[in-house]
């Protein structure tokens, strides 16, 4: 926290710094215009002063030369043209007891087995209208490259194509390529799949992002946001994307079920540009993205763990230090974040928690944590879990509205790993609309450990019906999710009363 602070305070000094640089800069052109500079720096060569003085103007130009090119020259602007989500066919759908029926089928699932998957699929938060590659549903199932490559190519090569349709740019205007999948990654790459598939020019680069897991699209954006810089004049096609057929795990170590519980189809496009022609019809410009990784931790690193169990089954163990990493990571994010975009009020009101910690001591059980909705009009959270979406709107303070598109798209598509904060911005825009002006703050966490944060400004008024939410059922999913949320309060209560009758014995 008191890293906070300290970026508060570095950031008021470069605001007074500017605005004198600009003054000095404003004074010593009077100075010329007048003929008293070029009177002084005479006088100054006819004396001991020359020194002195030609090095301390000189220098204090410098400066102000130094410093109104960085406010005014940030490097190039990064704008997000437009994006679009994978829109699986019909026979894809996976409704909770399809998933059952096709566990069931594996002979080793046990009774518990079965009865723990149960709980999960059914108190995670999803709905019925998910997706899943139809070999995974039941016999024959198929785990093998061809059928993991079939999945890549169904999902996101329709959202790249509907992407590029909507823009109307062609695949040779492309500049870069980039792709993220964390643990599908064959060779030829998935990024050289998409330059294959939509025949883009030779002169197209490519990078193509494994293993960094459900906060890898905005790693992929930063990535797109440094080629920019370089690439002046350019078009960056980023595609997100986490394989199902590549990461269903057979076995039974229940560490590592979860994955299958809540993992469904996914796939995102992205089309991002510096060019300055494609400002007006850009639907918004990166304004921050803050990346934090634990990976130096010996708990972050291996929180989330792709590994072998006690009988060979390749899967991915979450360990029980995931809860506390993951809030490790979104502390330290925040406070990274914060002096970027918090208004003066909240940078002040954090000032004074400051001291009233240094007074009284830290809260460990409930840290100060600043109102980030001053700042932001939109949050897009990953949808992980019905969990990790309560947690954050607990700890940014967030009500019903401001989570329903992430508590949505975990209803509607599932854990879609790093594309879901894409596929909350798409119920955003396809359901509540954003005004020209407004910003957007996509939060994101994954193996690593990472937590994310990108925000956006929308460039334009921007309300558009995205084919993944068409004839989606809000009331639907309020009352489903209503009737969960009594469910589960049940249940702890229960547990409670359970709990203190043992107690009493």
């Amino acid at each position: 926290m008191s890293n906070l602070l300290k970026r508060a305070v570095d950031n008021a000094g470069t605001g007074l710094a500017v605005p004198i640089a600009a003054a000095l800069m404003y004074k010593l052109q009077q100075m010329h215009e007048s003929g008293q500079l070029q009177s002084l720096l005479e006088y100054a060569q006819s004396t001991q002063l020359q020194c002195n003085l030609l090095t301390g103007v000189l220098a204090a130009a410098a400066l102000a030369v130094v410093l109104l090119y960085r406010v005014l020259n940030p490097g190039r602007p990064v704008y997000l043209l437009d994006f679009a989500m994978a829109l699986p066919p019909e026979d894809w759908k996976f409704p909770r007891r399809k998933f059952l029926l096709a566990s069931a089928c594996n002979p080793d699932f046990t009774k518990d087995d079965m009865e723990f998957q149960e709980r999960i699929v059914f108190r995670s938060g999803l709905g019925d209208d998910t997706t899943c590659p139809p070999w995974l549903m039941g016999h024959p199932f198929f785990f093998d490259m061809a059928h993991a490559r079939l999945e890549f190519e169904v999902t996101c090569f329709y959202a790249v194509e509907q992407l590029l349709n909507r823009t109307n740019i062609t695949p040779k205007q492309i500049s870069c390529v980039i792709v993220n999948s964390s643990l599908f990654n064959p060779t030829p790459s998935l990024a050289a799949m998409i330059m294959n598939r939509f025949k883009m020019s030779s002169s197209t680069i490519n990078y193509n992002l494994g293993g960094m897991g459900c906060s890898a699209s905005l790693v992929a954006i930063d990535l797109a946001r440094k080629a920019l810089q370089l690439m002046p004049n350019s078009y960056v096609l980023v595609v997100s994307h986490e394989n199902i057929t590549n990461n269903w795990y057979p076995g039974q170590d229940r560490s590592m079920l979860v994955p299958n519980c809540i993992f469904r189809a996914n796939g995102a496009a992205m089309l991002l540009t510096n060019k300055a022609s494609e400002a007006s019809r850009s639907k918004y410009y990166l304004k921050h993205l803050v990346r934090v990784n634990m990976a130096g931790s010996d708990k972050g690193y291996s929180c989330v763990y792709q590994t072998e169990d006690d009988m060979g089954d390749i899967g991915v163990r979450l360990s029980k230090d995931l809860t506390g990493v993951a809030a490790q990571a979104l502390m330290t994010n925040l406070t990274r974040l914060g002096p970027l975009v918090l208004p003066l009020s909240e940078k002040l009101a954090f000032a004074a928690n400051m001291v009233k910690e240094k007074i009284y001591g830290r809260d460990k059980k409930n840290p100060y944590i600043p109102n980030f909705k001053a700042a932001v009009d939109h949050v897009c959270i990953h949808s992980g879990g019905r969990a990790v979406i309560d947690g954050m709107q607990k700890v940014l303070k967030m009500d019903e509205d401001e989570t329903e598109p992430s508590r949505a798209t975990l209803y509607k598509w599932g854990n879609v790993s790093s594309s879901s904060v894409w596929y909350v911005l798409a119920f955003i825009e396809s359901f509540k609309g954003l005004k020209a002006g407004e910003k957007i703050w996509q939060l994101s966490f994954g193996s690593g450990f990472k937590c994310n944060s990108a925000i956006w400004v929308a460039n334009r008024k921007i309300k558009f019906m995205h084919p993944c939410w068409e004839d989606f059922d809000i009331e639907k999913m309020r009352l489903e999710l209503a009737d969960l949320n009594r469910m589960v309060a049940e249940e702890r209560a229960a547990r409670r009363v359970e709990g203190r009758a043992t107690h009493d014995e």
